[in-house]
C-alpha cells in the first residue's frame, strides 16, 4: 500500500514498504554512535534522538530526496574518546555550523567542488565505506554470537526473495534481545531547554584543532560527496553549498539545545538505498521512528545490541563501495580510501587533492 503526496518540484514522495526499510538503513550509521556519546556524557540520549528526527522531517521535506543526517563523526569520536569535554564539543559544533553556513551562503563549495577531480570524490566515499566496514566487523566482534544470529537472520530474509527487509528483520531481532533486557517500554517525556549555556562553552585549542579536522571531513563527505551521490542514485539536485548551508543552520539551532553536532553524508545515502528507499518519505518514518523512541524507548535504545547493527553497516558499506568504484581513476580512488581508512576522511580529501594536482601536471 502506497500513500503518494506531493514535494518539490517534480519530485514525489512515497509511504510505503521500501521506505520502511531504507529507514533502517540510515539508522545505523547513527545509533551506534549516539548511545555511545549519551553512555559516557552528560548529553541526553532522548534529546539526541529527538533532534536527529527533527532534522529527518526537515530536510528531507527541504530536498524531496532521502537525504542522511548524521553525527559529526570526528567530534563524537573524540568525545567518547574522552579527548574533548562537552562545552568543547559544542562549541566545536557550534563554530563548525557557523564556517559550514558561511561557506554556503558564499557559495565557495560549489566552485570548489567544480574543481575537484571526481576520482578524488569517489575516494572519499570508498573512505568512508571502509570506515563503515570497519565499524560494522568490529561491532560484530565484540558480541559475536550475537552478529551471527543477526547475519544468519539476514541471510534467511535474503533467502527468501527479500533482500531490501533483510536490514529490517535484523533491526528486529536487536529490538527483541533489547526487549528481553529492559522489560516493556515507558513513555518519558524529553526534558527539553538548554542543556549547556553559553558560558558553558569552551573555546579550547583542541576545541579549534577538532573543528578544523571535522571541517575536512564534512566539506569532503557530507557536502561534496553526498551531492554527488545524492545525484548518482536519485537524481537529487542538492549542491555542496545547499547542503553546507542546512548543516551550518541545524548545528547554529540545536547544538546549543543538547543535540549532538549533525551533518549530512554518504554513508546514510546509501543506506537508504540499499534497502529501497526511493523518495523522502524514509525521512519522514525515520523521523517517526526517532521521535517514538525518544518517548517511549530510550532505555530500549540504550540496551540495544549494536552487533545486530554492525552486520547491517558492513552492507551498508558495500553499497557505497559500489558507488565509489564509477571512477575514472582506479588508482587514485583507491588511495584516497585507503589514506581514509588508515588516517581519517578528512586527511584523505586533502591528500587526495594535493595527489591530483601532481598527477595533472605529470
Amino acid at each position: 500500500m502506497r500513500f503518494w503526496a506531493t514535494a518539490s518540484g517534480e519530485r514525489r514522495l512515497t509511504l510505503s514498504a521500501g521506505e520502511v526499510t531504507g529507514a533502517v538503513g540510515d539508522s545505523v550509521t547513527v545509533l551506534p554512535v549516539v548511545v555511545a556519546v549519551s553512555a559516557l556524557t552528560e548529553l541526553r540520549l532522548s534529546v539526541l534522538l529527538l533532534w536527529f528526527g527533527v532534522f529527518q522531517v526537515v530536510w528531507g521535506l527541504r530536498y524531496g530526496a532521502p537525504v542522511s543526517v548524521e553525527p559529526m563523526k570526528a567530534l563524537a569520536a573524540l568525545v567518547i574518546a574522552e579527548s574533548l569535554s562537552v562545552p568543547e564539543l559544542a562549541f566545536a559544533g557550534v563554530l563548525a555550523g557557523a564556517v559550514l553556513l558561511a561557506l554556503g551562503l558564499a557559495g565557495a563549495l560549489g566552485s570548489l567542488a567544480d574543481r575537484i577531480d571526481a576520482a578524488v570524490i569517489r575516494g572519499v566515499q570508498l573512505a568512508v565505506a571502509l570506515v563503515l566496514a570497519r565499524t560494522g566487523l568490529e561491532l560484530g566482534a565484540a558480541a559475536p554470537r550475537t552478529a551471527l544470529a543477526a547475519g544468519a537472520v539476514g541471510v534467511a530474509v535474503v533467502a527468501l526473495g527479500r533482500p531490501r527487509a533483510s536490514a529490517l528483520a535484523v533491526l528486529g531481532l536487536g529490538v527483541a534481545l533489547a526487549g528481553a533486557e529492559t522489560g516493556l517500554p515507558a513513555v518519558a517525556v524529553p526534558a527539553f531547554g538548554p542543556a549547556l549555556a553559553a558560558t558553558a562553552f569552551a573555546p579550547t585549542a583542541d576545541a579549534l584543532s577538532a573543528t578544523g579536522a571535522q571541517l575536512a571531513m564534512t566539506v569532503g563527505n557530507a557536502a561534496v560527496a553526498t551531492s554527488l551521490l545524492l545525484d548518482d542514485l536519485y537524481d537529487a539536485d542538492a549542491s555542496p553549498d545547499e547542503l553546507a548551508t542546512s548543516m551550518g543552520a541545524m548545528n547554529l539551532l540545536a547544538v546549543p539545545l543538547g543535540a549532538l553536532p549533525m551533518c549530512h553524508g554518504s554513508g546514510g545515502v546509501a543506506g537508504k538505498y540499499a534497502f529501497g528507499a526511493k523518495t523522502a518519505g524514509a525521512n519522514l518514518i525515520l523521523g517517526a521512528l526517532y521521535a517514538l523512541a525518544a518517548l517511549v524507548a530510550v532505555d530500549l535504545v540504550a540496551a540495544f545490541p549494536m552487533a545486530t547493527l554492525g552486520v547491517v553497516l558492513v552492507l551498508v558499506a558495500g553499497q557505497l563501495g559500489k558507488a565509489s568504484l564509477d571512477t575514472d581513476s582506479l588508482g587514485l580512488t583507491a588511495g584516497v580510501g585507503v589514506v581514509g581508512l588508515v588516517a581519517n576522511v578528512g586527511v584523505a580529501f586533502v591528500a587526495g587533492i594535493a595527489a591530483s594536482a601532481v598527477l595533472s601536471r605529470l
